[in-house]
This record gives structure tokens, sequence and C-alpha cells, in this order.
């Protein structure tokens, strides 16, 4: 297993003395999936099981017009683990992920996508490095031993100058903050609440105010393949005044709030 990276020379070490975790939640959003949904859900537990990780798998269904919903219901009957949620509220990926927060019954919590962009094997990695004390773990496709396939090239740059952006106005060393895939602590999810962001933005909302917050986190290197089927549902065009929106709101929270919100020892 590659090592982890210290996420920033001033984040708070790992508190070693803590309990084994008991279940791990792997929170994954989904509308109008289809055609990956099933493939996702089962990789992801064949991988969690061989390596005897105790885990349930909370799939949020946000408002499928397709047979996303039914795909799910299907895959209880092999996939014991799984919990199908179906978001009844307003939707969005950042609602649908904090929907799935709000039923998740571990101690700990993994974000993934629906689409298997995600390496499961990750998952299991994040959930090792948690158990040895981290409040959250923060996967980089952009470290060394981290990589892309097939990523479409407009999208990469924007991305690149979004994390660079964020990396300057925070002064911190993690380049892949827009990732959602990324793993936390129960403790931290409730630590970060409430959450603003109800569309992508979550992405950087749930990462930016661990760090601000001075819960302990670290880095690994991570691989991302470009979906196989279905649409992406980010639109970079819709998205660029959300993220400034909550990299300014976690700014000022940083810089502003004589640490008001930051974790209690």
């Amino acid at each position: 297993m590659a090592r982890a990276l210290r996420g920033d020379m001033n984040s708070t070490p790992p508190d070693t003395s803590r309990p084994p975790l008991e279940l791990l939640s792997v929170v994954i959003p989904a509308r109008d999936e289809e055609g990956c949904i099933a493939s996702t859900v089962e990789h992801l537990y064949v991988e969690l099981r061989i390596h005897q990780v105790p885990h349930e798998i909370v799939v949020v269904d946000d408002g499928s017009t397709d047979s996303t919903w039914q795909k799910l219901l299907a895959l209880c009957e092999h996939v014991p683990t799984l919990q199908p949620v179906r978001n009844g509220g307003s939707h969005g990926f950042g609602r649908a992920i904090e929907c799935g927060l709000d039923h998740m019954k571990g101690d700990a919590a993994v974000i993934m996508m629906a689409d298997e962009s995600d390496d499961c094997r990750d998952v299991v990695r994040y959930w090792k490095l948690l158990n040895q004390g981290w409040d959250a773990v923060f996967g980089s496709r952009f470290v060394k031993g981290g990589g892309v396939i097939d990523y479409p090239w407009l999208k990469l740059k924007v991305n690149r100058l979004a994390n660079f952006f964020i990396r300057v106005i925070f002064n911190i060393r993690l380049n892949d903050t827009t990732n959602a895939f990324k793993a936390y602590r129960r403790s931290v999810i409730d630590g970060c609440r409430p959450l603003l962001s109800p569309h992508f933005n979550l992405t950087v909302e749930l990462p930016l105010k661990t760090i601000v917050r001075d819960y302990s986190w670290t880095v690994i290197p991570i691989t991302w393949r470009n979906r196989r089927t279905g649409q992406a549902k980010l639109k970079i065009k819709e998205m660029g005044s959300r993220y400034l929106f909550i990299c300014l709101y976690v700014w000022l929270e940083k810089y502003f709030s004589r640490g008001d919100y930051r974790r209690s020892q």
C-alpha cells in the first residue's frame, strides 16, 4: 500500500489512542445511473467483504427518472449490506450526500461516485488510515502514485486552476480539494454541520471545513477513471459561482471567526 502523505505541515496529528472504528458507511449519490450502479455496488461489496471491512453501502437515489431505483431494490437480494434511500426532498448532488449522511449508521463515512470512476480498493485504504487515528483521509489524483484515465481536457484544465486557487487562498498543500472521493469520521461530519452546499460545491465545503476546524487529515494517492456509461452531472458553467461562494465562506471563517467553529479539544 502506498504510504499516506501528510497533507499540511500544520495538520493536527492523528490520535493513535482511539478505539477501532466499528462500521464504515459508503455514501453514494445516484441520479439516472441505471447503466453502472449495479457494477459499482457489486464490486464495492466484494472488495469490502474480501478485506473484512464492516460496512454498509448507502446509495441515495436523487430523483432518478430511469430504472436506477428498481435496480437498487433488485441488488438488495444479493448485496445484504446495501441500504438504498430515496431523497424525498429537494434534489442536488450535495443534498443527496447530506441525505445519505443523515441515514448512515456508521462511525465513519466514505463519499464515493456512482459511476465507478473511483477505485473501490482505495476505500479499504481509507478505512485502514481512519483506524490509525486520522479524522479524515483525502485522496489526490495529482500526487505521486495517483492518476487519471480519460479525463476530459477542458475539465482537467479547469480542475487544476480551481485547485490552485484553493491552495493559494487557504495556504494548504492539498491539491485535489474538489474531488468528492474522501473519508471522514462521523465526528468530523457532525462538526462540519450545517452543510450549506446543495450541489457539487459540497465536495470543497467538507474538506475545507475539516481543515479550518482543526481536524487531523492526511492524503493518499488515488486513481480516477472517467465514466464509461451515462452522462456526467457536473456542469462547469453552472458551478463556478457556487464553488467561489463556499470557498469564500470558509475562508472568512478561517481568518475572521477567531476559531469559534473549531473542534473542541
